[in-house]
């Protein structure tokens, strides 16, 4: 069996259901599990033992090309100066549909890298707050 790949064009971010237009890249989700040590005098072999703590969902990073008509573009200063908590969905052009759902708080939001040979840029950070779903739509 052969292995099937899919093009991330397509790939989109909304807050709430706001498309944000013009981004090149989205970062992925990446999830990381803290640890407790739980090792005793009756651990066996002198070997710590661990168990599972919190865990961080991390952050999203977005890169792409600025577009002040953009209304997806400028929600996120607003997020950045509320800071609260809101909805995200990363939906990838699979079959069957993927999509991440998250509670995220912006947490960077740049404008303006503009050299000769380029265009002017746009970037945002977003924190992820609690657990992010992934769902995969029943094909």
């Amino acid at each position: 069996m052969s292995a099937k790949a899919t093009r991330a064009l397509g790939t989109q971010l909304k807050k709430d259901n706001q498309v944000i237009g013009g981004l090149t890249s989205i970062g992925g989700i990446e999830i990381t599990a803290d640890t407790m040590d739980v090792t005793s005098l009756e651990s066996d072999g002198g070997y710590r033992e661990f168990i599972g703590a919190f865990k961080d969902a991390g952050e999203v990073s977005i890169e792409g090309y600025f577009r002040p008509e953009d209304a997806g573009q400028l929600a996120l200063q607003t997020s950045l100066d509320t800071g609260q908590p809101e909805d995200y969905t990363i939906e990838f052009p699979t079959t069957p549909k993927a999509t991440w759902t998250f509670k995220g708080v912006v947490t960077g939001y740049k404008v303006g890298d503009a050299e000769v040979d380029g265009t002017i840029a746009f970037g945002a950070t977003i924190k992820v707050s609690g657990k992010p779903v992934l769902t995969i739509a029943a094909s």
